[in-house]
């Protein structure tokens, strides 16, 4: 790109003093600028009609001349991205924008929010980290998931906490409970314009049922067969009535079998790398077309934490737009989330049942989640694992002794590293050493020490449909197996099966309150704290609703056009 490299070129001349007048020679120039004394005078002369820099040559060769600068390269930098991405070049603005990571979030600010491109809306959203591969398969991170589900469809969908239809139209259940039907809409596309045939479904079906998390959450699918060129057949194995539930999950989300990046959800994905993110809206999508043409994430890190390898914020409350631009933003929706942080204790390590019980107590009665050392009106503590499930009063039983020594571990967020060492504190007071470890991930997936840990504290993330969201958690996190004693794993196992037997969702509801009471009251599990879910906005951006995710529909925002009202 020639304008970058005449910049840079400009930016070596200005660092040699610092932006200050400098008496310098055309050879000087050309060696500051790597190139050849004929092309720095080009160079000047070009930089000097567009009042970059104003030069006085002297006659007589190498006679210094006098140097001055009349403009800064961060200044000529930020014009010529507003130029490149007034356009829509986000690969020209990338190249442009080759700096440290607190200095590219200083220059990228004023752009960031609701614009017009081309006739075109974009918002654009300023992120703190980078993000990972989307593989709906393997995905653990909040942003990462919402992504997934505006590029990728399944055959269900939800709808806030209801199960509606999405590439398939609707479905039905056989007397005998074990064979379901999924029929298809007519004329599905990927994002490249390709019909979507059953036939490609079933095949990345199966795919998810080879897969360790696929069998785990479709346990009860024996096979998946065509039954009709648009109809596709699910065989079980014994009665399921959470699968269209299932089948809504981010697990379940159906990327083309020959390419991940091609899916049937509203926004294709046109560009990924560690900088930006871009998604954008196609006229093949078979339901409502979105009112935001691209959205694009710009991945500008402020702060690093050495100790836990991330950015120090927690990204729940998401600014689009410039953050210090409190004049401008302000608060257009939120919510406490379902989701929460827990501590989990292992069964079959050093405390036993009353001692958890103890630790349980102390922990709530302590209320040292109120003195954790992170921003205010960021979380708030759990008093209840979902609305209308209390935490239990466990038996106040102060002549038990805690072990010498216990082991933590823990997973991100951040937040539970302050958690980790209060409670450390905590302990201490009651004669017990806690050895702190930290696994620098957002899940338990992979981490062989999980079974050595006498308690772990961890994150439980809750979007749509939080009873089932909970059921799967039960089914897919290998929490359960390394805390829980074998025969009580099989029993909790064998518990779920009953509960999606049921046919009425409010018995299956139940069914799992009740599981979760009594692994609360056994001092197996408890929420410590929720999270304060926030978006702020500039006035121009409209549409925006908290999800239970905490993001927003990214087909529902819009920006009014800048229309001229005479």
């Amino acid at each position: 790109m020639r304008q970058l490299n005449h910049l840079n070129q400009f930016a070596r001349l200005w660092q040699h003093s610092s932006g200050a007048p400098q008496q310098t020679s055309v050879a000087e120039m050309a060696g500051r600028c790597f190139c050849s004394e004929r092309h720095v005078r080009t160079l000047l002369r070009q930089w000097q009609q567009a009042q970059w820099l104003d030069w006085q040559a002297r006659s007589g060769r190498g006679k210094r001349g006098t140097l001055r600068f009349l403009q800064t390269p961060e200044h000529l930098r930020t014009g010529l991205l507003q130029q490149q991405l007034d356009r829509g070049q986000t690969q020209h603005a990338l190249q442009l924008v080759q700096l440290a990571p607190e200095q590219l979030g200083q220059l990228l600010q004023p752009f960031m929010g609701g614009q017009w491109l081309n006739d075109a809306p974009t918002l654009r959203i300023p992120y703190y980290r980078t993000l990972d591969e989307l593989h709906p398969l393997t995905l653990s991170g909040r942003a990462e998931q919402h992504l997934c589900r505006h590029i990728y469809a399944g055959l269900t969908r939800f709808d806030k906490d209801q199960v509606v239809a999405d590439l398939a139209h609707h479905w039905v259940c056989s007397d005998n409970q074990r064979e379901w039907f999924f029929f298809l809409r007519p004329q599905l596309h990927w994002h490249n314009g390709e019909l979507i045939s059953a036939a490609q479904l079933q095949q990345r079906l199966q795919l998810i049922l080879d897969s360790d998390a696929g069998s785990k959450l479709l346990a009860s699918v024996k096979c998946v067969s065509l039954a009709h060129a648009l109809c596709l057949r699910f065989e079980l194995h014994s009665a399921d009535h959470w699968l269209p539930h299932r089948l809504a999950s981010v697990l379940c989300l159906l990327p083309h079998p020959l390419d991940e990046k091609l899916g049937a959800g509203p926004y294709r994905l046109s560009h990924f790398t560690p900088a930006l993110v871009r998604i954008e809206s196609h006229g093949w999508y078979h339901l409502r077309l979105p009112l935001m043409q691209a959205i694009e994430y710009w991945i500008t890190p402020q702060l690093f934490d050495s100790q836990t390898g991330t950015s120090c914020r927690h990204p729940v409350q998401i600014a689009i737009g410039a953050r210090e631009d409190l004049a401008l933003l302000r608060p257009v929706s939120n919510s406490i989330s379902l989701g929460f942080c827990y501590l989990a204790i292992n069964q079959g390590r050093a405390l036993n049942p009353a001692q958890a019980a103890k630790l349980m107590r102390l922990i709530h009665q302590a209320e040292i989640i109120g003195q954790l050392p992170i921003e205010e009106g960021l979380i708030t503590p759990s008093r209840e694992m979902l609305p209308g499930w209390p935490l239990p009063d466990w038996p106040a039983e102060d002549d038990i002794a805690l072990p010498a020594q216990l082991s933590l571990h823990y997973h991100l967020p951040v937040e539970l590293d302050a958690m980790a060492h209060k409670l450390q504190e905590l302990l201490a007071s009651h004669h017990c050493q806690l050895q702190l470890h930290f696994h620098p991930a957002k899940s338990w997936a992979g981490y062989a020490d999980l079974a050595d840990a006498d308690i772990l504290m961890g994150d439980r993330l809750i979007g749509d449909a939080p009873e089932f969201t909970l059921e799967s958690w039960l089914r897919l996190d290998p929490l359960w197996p390394a805390i829980l004693p074998e025969a009580r794993y099989q029993q909790l196992m064998a518990g779920l099966r009953q509960i999606q037997a049921e046919e009425q969702q409010s018995v299956r509801f139940t069914g799992l309150q009740q599981t979760f009471r009594q692994l609360m009251n056994d001092a197996v599990i408890t929420p410590l704290f929720n999270y304060r879910y926030q978006v702020s906005a500039p006035p121009g951006v409209k549409g925006i609703h908290l999800n239970a995710w905490g993001w927003f529909d990214f087909t529902r925002a819009w920006v009014p056009p800048p229309v001229v009202i005479e």
